[in-house]
């Protein structure tokens, strides 16, 4: 009977056996996996790193500015009093220092929250947006993921993007100045870090991940080469000396092996000094110079991977100036348009329902229906760039109004809201759009105002004139004379 065949795993991969190149073959890169470091479970780590490391503290804070530190306008045609009053409370009330806090806190622990803060309302209860009360709301309190835990006890059932997350939350005890409250998820502006799927998030409690434990292994190896190039700058110019006899000596010790330390002293001193050096005979001195050749590509790489895994341009995350023809504008569209989408897909929701709170608290009545706002742009144009807007703005808008096309209120609305890009009709007040009459299109009449008529001109005499000239002549054929 012939032996039973060997069985042999095999997996779905490039291999070459003879070689023994592959992911399945005996050899180095075989053994590479990926394991899980969870870093963002050890806060004190990421909170020392956040300290120390400048790289981590742009990397965390960088986006969270970004996407707070312009803020927002209203688009909608409400009062202007009531517009200002609304911008003013956002102000006043520190709303987008405390989203920004929120931001940097998700993405350096994982997960935050922002505690709505309604006076007369019990933070147990679900948020009634009817019942905010004239100057109820008193802005937001920021909480980090290691300030409260979710209570899986109670999950939400409702349908909505809502479900299956926790229905409250639990203030701990730790917590300075805080009681241990209940808190209702209604109540909480909820951001987690890097968002985890399902099985991951569970061994977060929940909460997302910190940006840190992505970049954490190119960090090191930053510094590492970092460090290491510092201390070779020590090391850049070294100095040997060959003495005859020097381990008879050090073995021998007491007065010969004084004797050379008082010799290496005087050396080293007379270098300082004067810049001499002082040997005996049969002494050799020599210097060895230390390269730097390729650190600084070196550098440059773990720079780009850093960058690549933040998602933040070189221009932005390390304050460096793009090399070659590139000037770093085009880095730095791609980043404020990423960042533009970030505000639309986490910050508009809370944003609105804070306008929401704040008009309820002044004025004792929601917002309308067709309420909008606009997040203000953070890419800024030069002027040269702002002025060919401009220009050709104010071009569009003249021909389309010229054309009967555009009215002149329409008109002057539009350039008010394009002020904030082309610089210009900023100062245009709603008065000055209701004064304004939209002039009805030209009639002949008007036409001829400007000018004589066909019928009031003179018709060309059939007999031809003299020229100007002093030998012109009339002459039978229709000719003119000239000079």
């Amino acid at each position: 009977m012939a032996p039973r065949a060997k069985k042999i795993a095999t997996a779905d991969s490039y291999d070459n056996f003879i070689a023994k190149v592959g992911m399945q073959q005996q050899n180095q890169h075989s053994a590479s996996t990926y394991r899980a470091n969870f870093t963002s479970r050890n806060r004190l780590l990421i909170e020392w790193a956040y300290r120390s490391s400048w790289i981590i503290g742009a990397a965390v804070d960088a986006i969270a500015d970004d996407m707070t530190k312009k803020g927002a306008r209203i688009t909608s045609e409400i009062d202007p009093k009531r517009r200002g009053i609304l911008e003013a409370e956002f102000e006043q009330l520190r709303i987008w220092d405390s989203l920004n806090d929120t931001l940097k806190w998700s993405r350096l622990y994982g997960g935050a929250v922002a505690l709505i803060l309604i006076d007369g309302q019990a933070p147990l209860t679900p948020l009634d947006m009817k019942k905010v009360g004239k100057d109820s709301f008193k802005g937001l309190l920021v909480l980090d993921r290691w300030m409260l835990n979710p209570n899986f006890g109670r999950l939400i059932k409702t349908l909505g993007p809502d479900l299956g997350k926790p229905e409250f939350y639990d203030i701990v005890t730790t917590a300075q100045g805080l009681p241990a409250w209940k808190v209702h998820h209604s109540r909480l502006i909820r951001f987690d870090g890097v968002t985890l799927p399902y099985q991951q998030a569970m061994t977060e409690n929940g909460w997302g991940m910190s940006i840190v434990e992505r970049i954490f292994d190119r960090l090191t190896s930053y510094d590492s080469t970092s460090v290491g190039a510092a201390q070779l700058a020590y090391k850049a110019h070294l100095r040997t000396m060959k003495i005859k006899k020097l381990r008879e000596i050090i073995a021998m010790g007491g007065k010969p092996f004084e004797a050379l330390t008082k010799n290496m002293e005087m050396v080293r001193q007379f270098q300082t000094n004067e810049g001499l050096t002082l040997i005996d005979g049969e002494d050799e001195f020599e210097t060895h110079s230390y390269s730097f050749a390729g650190l600084a590509d070196l550098l440059a790489e773990f720079k780009e991977e850093i960058s690549g895994a933040t998602g933040i341009p070189l221009a932005r995350l390390f304050g460096q100036s793009p090399k070659g023809f590139s000037n770093g504008d085009a880095d730095l569209a791609n980043y404020y348009d990423s960042v533009g989408t970030q505000q639309e897909r986490r910050l508009r929701q809370p944003v609105r329902m804070l306008f929401d709170i704040i008009h309820r608290s002044q004025f004792g009545e929601a917002i309308p229906d067709d309420f909008t706002f606009e997040f203000n742009p953070l890419w800024q144009m030069s002027d040269v760039d702002r002025s060919t807007v401009a220009t050709n703005m104010a071009t569009a808008i003249a021909t389309l109004n010229d054309r009967n096309l555009l009215p002149v209120k329409a008109a002057m609305n539009d350039i008010r809201e394009l002020a904030d890009v082309t610089g210009i009709g900023a100062s245009i007040t709603d008065e000055d759009i209701n004064n304004a009459e939209d002039a009805p299109p030209p009639t002949a009449k008007d036409i001829r105002a400007g000018g004589t008529s066909e019928g009031d001109r003179k018709p060309v005499p059939d007999k031809p004139t003299g020229d100007s000239a002093r030998s012109g002549e009339n002459h039978p054929r229709w000719l003119r004379w000239f000079k």
